[in-house]
């Protein structure tokens, strides 16, 4: 049983061990795989691990001897479901594996919005506290968050990870989610908000929010769903943050308002496009904060990752698949 890695590098770039899964038998780990690359380095596989690698129906049907994909990742855009199926292949994918990590990246974000901390930092090393006449200063509006409305558009596994966090610094939640105008708010969540937690529309969160944080999927519905019109709702004082999907945002759109005093801020750990072009308006937008899509990939994430991509092999060969996509 061959059991090929496209690009283990993301999930793996040294720190953890491929021990257990080259025990399932041979195996060739591979940093980084081009599409060029793909039917050549797979043509002999029974089971492919790709995170980003995209698997095409035309690429299936060029490996006849393939039974498994394992998709590294929570998202599985990349792989041809339907075709997959209908050649008999198992896909299966990682859920929930980074929920800590991006939650906590999402008040990473807002803190460096609301303090300026890197900013601050920099002046006091260049001197600039050595040579100031008072005791203290800033140069941007240091902004408390107790009291302040956090925003929360999806409220999966992640956004309910965010909410717990918002709580703590005391702040007002309010979600706007498909799946929970169904279900029941978390017990532990309604037990804790005061007022009253809130379900509601997603065009009233713009409106009362002074921080909007993404954490829904992609989807046809999804698709640049903070766009001019919506950002026209926002409060010219409110801040976004971004780790969900790129897309979910139109870029020109919200670099139009960041530069023009419609927005207070932005901060993204995801673009449309990655890694960006250089002619991407919001890497040149005023106060907005982009990281390279970094949240997921703390030690201890990715080793949740590797374990769980690990167990969905194991599963799959005793006959008992598990998070099966497929």
């Amino acid at each position: 049983m061959t059991i090929v890695v496209l690009d283990g590098y993301a999930m793996n770039p040294g720190d953890l061990s491929w021990s257990t899964l080259q025990s399932f038998g041979p195996c060739a780990i591979y940093d980084r795989t081009s599409e060029s690359e793909i039917l050549d380095r797979a043509k002999n596989a029974v089971m492919i691990l790709t995170n980003k690698v995209p698997l095409t129906k035309e690429t299936l049907a060029q490996l006849p001897r393939l039974k498994y994909i394992g998709v590294t990742a929570t998202g599985y855009n990349i792989v041809d479901i339907a075709a997959a199926h209908a050649q008999n292949i198992t896909v299966t994918n990682v859920p929930a594996y980074s929920t800590h990590s991006v939650a906590q990246l999402v008040f990473a974000l807002l803190l460096e919005l609301t303090h300026h901390t890197g900013h601050h930092s920099h002046a006091v090393r260049s001197g600039r506290w050595s040579a100031n006449s008072d005791f203290s200063f800033w140069d941007f509006p240091l902004t408390e968050l107790a009291g302040k409305t956090f925003g929360i558009i999806g409220y999966g596994n992640i956004g309910k990870a965010v909410a717990k966090i918002a709580l703590a610094f005391e702040m007002k939640v309010l979600v706007s989610s498909r799946s929970s105008r169904t279900q029941p708010v978390d017990a532990l969540i309604t037990s804790q908000l005061s007022p009253p937690f809130e379900i509601i529309d997603t065009d009233s969160l713009l409106r009362r929010s002074d921080i909007v944080s993404l954490h829904c999927a992609l989807t046809k519905e999804t698709d640049r769903l903070i766009n001019t019109q919506r950002l026209t709702l926002m409060k010219p004082s409110a801040l976004l943050i971004n780790t969900g999907r790129g897309r979910l945002v139109d870029e020109a759109a919200l670099a139009d308002a960041l530069n023009n005093g419609r927005l207070a801020g932005a901060g993204l750990d995801v673009l449309a496009t990655e890694p960006p072009p250089k002619e991407n308006p919001l890497l040149s937008a005023k106060n907005c904060i982009i990281t390279p899509h970094f949240a997921w990939a703390s030690e201890a994430a990715r080793l949740r990752l590797l374990t769980v991509v690990i167990n969905n092999i194991r599963s799959y060969i005793a006959g008992d698949p598990q998070n099966v996509i497929s």
